[in-house]
């Protein structure tokens, strides 16, 4: 019988009254759902407050023990008793809100009193409740497993002497109550401010208190503020912990000698760095030649920047990459994942100065397919930094940039003769492959949008990519046959459900999906060239996107459906990838084995402990900052598009729901909702399975792909949208 620690002297008297963890679990085992300590208590007729004392340490120590659980209202059970699951809060404005689990296909519905006892981002453990009628199934809060400790950020006001704060984020619908204040010197109504939630709340049947950590600016909105509320609202880590900078002060600028002299010396071949006009950081240069045998066939080197030589595992640094796990990418700022001075000095492959690389080169046939690789480090000194719109020009033979860039232009042609072999042998053509037109914006010196267009991803951009493409299948051959604990990019097929909307939406487009209840990523390439041309091409590749599963760093190798790849990894960015350092450690690793045969086991025992939490993390980390950089884009399309109230465009009807329909606008590319009440001419209802809306009487129809007229009516720059009418 196992007996929790109590006070010496008291044994004797209650170590026959407090009944043994065995007795406990068979209860409640056989009680098949929650239920109160009182009941408990008065089961085992434990009465005097001595008994009771222990009897609550006992069940505190099974439930530290993970035997039992228990909630918030201190009721107990055994795990495998009540239908329970574990998952995220998703609030909503209006007070409700859904539970989100990865164990689950479809969100719990959460009431709003059960939205009481948990805020958005919570995680928390709650039992599932199936409705006796056909309805959604809804979720009771038993636990809050992890709180959400995000910083709230909101706007401040005062009511009859009462301070208090409004979320910008309407999914924290509730008011936050201001205890204290860092400093009241900028602080006005209508500031924008950072709230800390004080812990000691147990749930919102209580006020729910704070106390503001930072004012962030006044009334008045720019693309700067709106940037700062994003890194705040999504927890994005962006300063520098003092362990950091004094780790810096100690990575010298000069490559040490012992170093240069141990690599092998590359820095007499002309690699060059290819990138877009506005890149911020580059890790990636690359060189090419024929080879003299007469098999024919090239030789490729992709130098990636040797970040891992600067960043030990263990170090500050490191810990603090770790934590970003990404770079992000905001229109007025980056929020890099490594400091400046090894993101944009050190690790940079800049041109004309020496710079150490992890080199991947490889052996290529004269029709473009892989023979074989091998990786080892190198210096280089890269002799160029061109855009890939001045590659694709010279190419073209523009006069101006062959004059201009003239003693660069053999390896450039060089090239050129490869691409057109990889074009033959487009690694990324075998897999889902979108065309090649993206949408940019021109920012003026406010970081406002000047200006909206479709940039054509020329052949520059496809030879590059394909370039990296081969550099990240090669590491996943040479890691696996190590055998090192890395991630994987897995990107998994799509569900069977998510296939059959698809094609339910493609149907109503007149539209098909071949390759029967599986399809694979060419039935979905033959797709998209058949759509190429018509006026709905975006937003059915949009539709199309969505049907699919995210991208996500795993250890367990899935393969990658969109590449139609086995196993890929992510090998060509360190400066802004977490996941790219490890790969880098690990093939080091492996190489260091090979020459001085010998394993590195701290490497091996350190990664395989901790490598599944690593990629969990670092996939939140790249849905975080896409959400964060979306939500400032969409800000930055609402301010562009309130100078256009009043203003009639052509658009496609895009996504419909049962309250209107949203129609992306031809010359913008934005998305504005038509509300179910701007359609005066009819009574219209929204019929779920066709996907349209169909009028009562002259049972005129709206349904995705229709083209329309419509006027720009109101713009929300604080629920950043765009509201549209029709025009007749």
């Amino acid at each position: 019988m196992v007996v929790d620690t109590y006070q010496k002297n008291n044994y004797k008297k209650y170590v026959n009254t407090i009944p043994s963890r065995e007795r406990i679990l068979f209860f409640l085992k056989s009680y098949k759902d929650l239920i109160s300590q009182k009941k408990i208590e008065n089961k085992f007729s434990i009465n005097n407050q001595d008994d009771k004392k222990a009897f609550r340490r006992r069940l505190r120590a099974m439930e530290r023990d993970k035997q039992i659980i228990h909630t918030y209202d201190h009721y107990y059970a055994v795990l495998e008793n009540i239908n329970m699951v574990t998952g995220k809060v998703i609030g909503h404005r209006d007070g409700y809100g859904f539970l989100r689990s990865e164990m689950l296909k479809e969100d719990l519905f959460l009431s709003i009193d059960q939205m009481k006892l948990c805020i958005h981002g919570d995680i928390i453990l709650a039992r599932i409740i199936k409705p006796e009628k056909k309805k959604r199934n809804s979720a009771k809060v038993l636990k809050i497993l992890k709180p959400n400790n995000v910083l709230i950020v909101g706007r401040y006001y005062v009511e009859k002497k009462i301070q208090f704060v409004i979320p910008d984020d309407n999914r924290f619908n509730f008011k936050i109550f201001v205890v204290s204040s860092i400093s009241k010197k900028n602080l006005s109504i209508g500031s924008i401010v950072v709230v800390k939630l004080n812990k000691n709340f147990l749930n919102r049947k209580n006020k729910v208190q704070g106390k503001i950590v930072e004012i962030l600016g006044d009334k008045e909105m720019k693309t700067t503020l709106v940037t700062d509320i994003a890194i705040r609202t999504y927890a994005i880590p962006y300063l520098w912990p003092e362990k950091v900078k004094d780790q810096l002060y100690q990575i010298h600028n000069k490559i040490d000698k012992k170093e240069l002299k141990s690599r092998i010396d590359l820095r007499h071949l002309p690699f060059f760095t290819i990138d877009e006009e506005d890149a911020r950081d580059f890790d990636d240069a690359i060189f090419c030649k024929k080879k003299n045998d007469e098999e024919g066939g090239w030789n490729l080197w992709v130098a990636i920047s040797d970040v891992s030589y600067y960043i030990k595992p263990g170090t500050a640094i490191d810990q603090e990459a770790s934590k970003r796990g990404n770079s992000v990418y905001f229109p007025s700022l980056v929020v890099p994942m490594l400091p400046e001075k090894i993101s944009t000095d050190l690790c940079s492959l800049n041109p004309n100065v020496e710079r150490l690389c992890l080199i991947c080169e490889m052996s290529l046939s004269n029709q473009g397919k892989l023979i074989t690789y091998k990786y080892y480090e190198a210096v280089i000194c890269s002799q160029g930094r061109f855009t890939y719109d001045e590659i694709f020009k010279i190419w073209n033979n523009d006069i101006k940039l062959c004059l201009k860039y003239n003693k660069s232009l053999k390896q450039i042609k060089n090239l050129f003769l490869l691409q057109k072999t990889l074009k033959k042998n487009d690694v990324s053509k075998k897999g889902v492959y979108f065309e090649n037109v993206e949408t940019k914006f021109t920012l003026d010196s406010n970081f406002k949008i000047k200006n909206i267009y479709q940039h054509v991803r020329n052949d520059a951009h496809k030879f590059i990519e394909s370039c990296m493409i081969l550099a990240n299948i090669c590491s996943a051959k040479f890691i696996q046959k190590h055998q090192y604990p890395i991630l994987f990019r897995n990107h998994d097929c799509p569900t069977k459900d998510s296939v059959i909307n698809f094609r339910r939406i493609l149907n109503k487009l007149g539209l098909s999906l071949t390759g029967g209840e599986v399809p694979k990523p060419n039935h979905y390439s033959d797709l998209l060239k058949k759509i190429k041309n018509r006026s709905d091409c975006e937003m059915i590749q949009t539709i199309l996107l969505r049907s699919m599963k995210q991208a996500v760093y795993s250890p367990d190798n899935r393969g990658h459906f969109g590449l139609s790849l086995s196993s890929y990894v992510h090998f060509t960015s360190p400066i802004r990838r977490y996941p790219d350092i490890i790969l880098h450690r690990a093939i080091k690793n492996a190489l260091f084995k090979s020459h001085k045969n010998k394993k590195n086991k701290s490497f091996n025992v350190y990664y395989k402990n901790n490598i599944k939490k690593i990629g969990v993390h670092c996939s939140m980390s790249e849905r975080r900052a896409d959400e964060a950089t979306r939500d400032v884009m969409d800000w930055l399309k609402c301010d562009f598009m309130q100078k256009k109230i009043g203003d009639i465009f052509t658009g496609v009807v895009s996504h419909i729901t049962s309250f209107g329909f949203f129609v992306r606008l031809n010359k913008y590319f934005i998305d504005g909702l038509v509300r179910i009440e701007q359609l005066s001419d009819d009574y219209y209802y929204f019929d779920p399975v066709s996907l349209k809306f169909i009028g009562k009487i002259t049972r005129s129809t709206f349904c995705l792909g229709d083209v329309l007229k419509v006027k720009v009516i109101s713009v929300n720059l604080h629920q950043k949208k765009i509201e549209l009418s029709l025009c007749t």
